[in-house]
């Protein structure tokens, strides 16, 4: 027995168990002081900064210009093909059937709207013209139907079709035009544009993608007056 009262045995226990943890003590110190020199060592050496010549910025500037200018170009494409793409205007669009299309415009007295690609189809059962008015040469008709573009030939307004003259009225300036499209009254400076148009099975189908000039003032295939009082006051 020791001056404390402890054994032999005790004694021995604690100065192991006071040696393991001194031991791991300077074992943890040991190890962070290396990690810390390992990660002095792994540092790497401030680098200069690169001078950057007249030249290098000038060929730099280039690549970035012709870089975004391609960007720019490929959205701008993307951009004019998309309605092509898409199906809509500016695409050939499917109106419905012959059979429909006329059903509706017989039973409702006015043009079958299609909004998608932005025309009107009406009946057209005149005697050709000449030159923008020879309607069957300029493929804008076939078994009696025709597309015409809503847009007014005038400043751009959008068309609706006057149920009680049963023309077409211009409520920006008072253009107006037949049942046909021909131009009649106001300053429009000619018809009504048209699309071309084609049969596929008894589907019709409008190519919105180019349009085909009305025709010009004086034309009159139809030989059809105003049905009623206007809608718009003539301009």
């Amino acid at each position: 027995m020791t001056a404390l009262g402890l054994s032999t045995a005790t004694v021995a226990v604690i100065l192991v168990l006071v040696g393991i943890i001194l031991f791991a003590l300077f074992f943890s110190l040991s190890l962070l002081r290396a990690s810390r020199q390992a990660g002095r060592q792994a540092e790497p050496a401030a680098r200069p900064v690169p001078v950057v010549s007249r030249r290098d910025f000038q060929r730099r500037a280039l690549i970035s210009s012709v870089l975004l200018f391609s960007a720019e170009f490929g959205l701008g494409t993307v951009a004019f093909l998309w309605p092509n793409l898409r199906g809509g205007f500016g695409s050939k669009i499917n109106a419905g059937s012959v059979n429909d299309i006329k059903s509706f415009i017989e039973g409702n007295k006015q043009p079958y709207y299609v909004g998608q690609g932005r025309f009107y189809v009406v009946e057209w059962k005149g005697n050709p013209g000449s030159g923008q008015a020879n309607y069957p040469s300029l493929q804008v008709t076939a078994q009696g139907i025709m597309p015409l573009y809503q847009r007014c030939v005038h400043l751009g307004c959008r068309v609706p079709f006057c149920q009680q003259s049963q023309w077409f009225e211009c409520p920006c300036h008072g253009s107006k035009y037949n049942d046909a499209g021909e131009y009649q009254l106001g300053p429009a400076p000619r018809g009504m544009d048209r699309f071309m148009l084609t049969i596929e099975g008894d589907q019709v189908m409008v190519d919105t993608s180019g349009v085909i000039l009305g025709p010009p003032r004086g034309t009159n295939t139809i030989n059809e007056p105003a049905q009623g009082p206007f809608c718009v006051a003539p301009g």
